[in-house]
Formats: C-alpha cells, sequence, structure tokens
C-alpha cells in the first residue's frame, strides 16, 4: 500500500460500547455516544500523521474513549504505513503503556 494519497476518508463503524459510534473525518477521530463527541484532532502531512489534541467530554471521561481514539489513530498510521508526530500530551502518555506502537513515533 503506498503513502501518495494516503488520506482519512469519512467511515463508520461501531466500538465495543454499546450505542457509541467512531468515525473518521477530515481532522478527526471521532467517537459519539449519546450526543457527546469526543474526538482526536490530527494533521496529515504526506506520510506523517501528526496526533494534535485529544478532547473527551465531561459525561465521557475515564470511559477509556481517550485511549481507544488513540489506538485507533495510531492503528490507522499503522495500516497506512505512516509516521506518527505526536503533539497532544494525552497520546504522548499512551505511547508509555503501549511500546507496541512506539515504531511509528519520530525520534
Amino acid at each position: 500500500m503506498s503513502n501518495q494519497g494516503a488520506s482519512i476518508q469519512r467511515m463508520r463503524f461501531f466500538v465495543n460500547q454499546e450505542k457509541s459510534t467512531e468515525r473518521v473525518t477530515r481532522g478527526r477521530f471521532e467517537i459519539e455516544r449519546d450526543g457527546d463527541i469526543a474526538f482526536l484532532e490530527y494533521a496529515l502531512a504526506g506520510a506523517v500523521l501528526e496526533l494534535i489534541h485529544t478532547e473527551v467530554p465531561k459525561s465521557m471521561r475515564g470511559t477509556g474513549v481517550a485511549s481507544s481514539l488513540a489506538e485507533s489513530a495510531l492503528q490507522w498510521a499503522r495500516d497506512h504505513r505512516v509516521m506518527v508526530d505526536v503533539i497532544c500530551p494525552f497520546v504522548a502518555e499512551y505511547l508509555t503503556k503501549h511500546a507496541e506502537y512506539s515504531d511509528l513515533v519520530l525520534r
């Protein structure tokens, strides 16, 4: 799979939590639950996925949704063979506990 033209297209799929929807749109990985949306902002520049900022509404905090967003973004990067530039402090912390993604991170 070539990195050329790798862009994140809109898609929807269901995650483990009942009545949750995960989707990727231009600029954000999102999880929606009961009308609330948690998101991880990104920018895709060539073969580098910049993970910029994670935001989770109060109603969704403590449910693991931020970790799900980080995992989704990192898995997308692996699947599309792009490197990751981690700007978001939450994703940086997530990576300290998930060394399986360390090969994706720009040093």
